[in-house]
């Protein structure tokens, strides 16, 4: 069964994979870049500022640090469990695929872009609600086409996403559900 399962998910990340061309290679290396979004998450902490005040904003740095923190150190607590190669480490797929990646890495299961973005989405969506009601669409749409970048540059199958992004939705959740609590608890809003 689980045999059959990542047969399928090798199937389906060579297509997926393979849907790529050299004139979007760049567009999606700049994407798939950790560093290409930090104007978007200034624009997020700057929103937040601007509804919640600058002791609510002191609050957003300290939780937004932890859930990365915490969302990163369990993917990579992941990695190291699950030990599955990613596809760019797979001898027998790297002739049938496109790796364009800057480095492959060892192991992928699941994706730290995928958990990350998807957190920072879920967590600046609802926290943004009451004043961008479709602010969150656009976050979630936005934390999809990170994670497909990675498939895209050859160095996650699907299930890796699909994994990060739904482990990056729940962390996402609870660091809002603690930072709800702690404006309550200690600052007037």
């Amino acid at each position: 069964m689980i045999e059959q399962l990542l047969n399928y998910d090798t199937e389906l990340f060579l297509f997926l994979n393979n849907l790529g061309s050299e004139t979007w290679d760049n567009l999606w290396l700049i994407i798939t870049n950790k560093l290409t979004f930090i104007p978007l998450y200034a624009l997020l902490l700057f929103l937040l500022y601007k509804k919640f005040g600058l002791k609510s904003m002191l609050v957003f740095v300290v939780v937004v640090a932890l859930m990365i923190t915490f969302t990163d150190q369990i993917t990579n607590v992941f990695k190291r469990g699950f030990q599955r190669p990613r596809p760019c480490g797979e001898a027998d797929l790297i002739d049938q695929m496109r790796f364009i990646a800057v480095r492959c890495g060892k192991y992928g299961f699941f994706s730290g872009h995928s958990s990350n973005s998807m957190a920072a989405a879920v967590f600046a969506g609802l926290m943004l609600k009451p004043y961008f009601k479709n602010l969150i669409f656009i976050l979630l749409f936005w934390s999809a086409v990170v994670a497909y970048s990675r498939i895209y540059v050859g160095v996650h199958y699907p299930i890796d996403i699909l994994c990060g992004m739904t482990f990056g939705a729940i962390s996402g959740f609870i660091f809002y559900k603690l930072a709800k609590y702690l404006l309550q608890k200690f600052i007037e809003v």
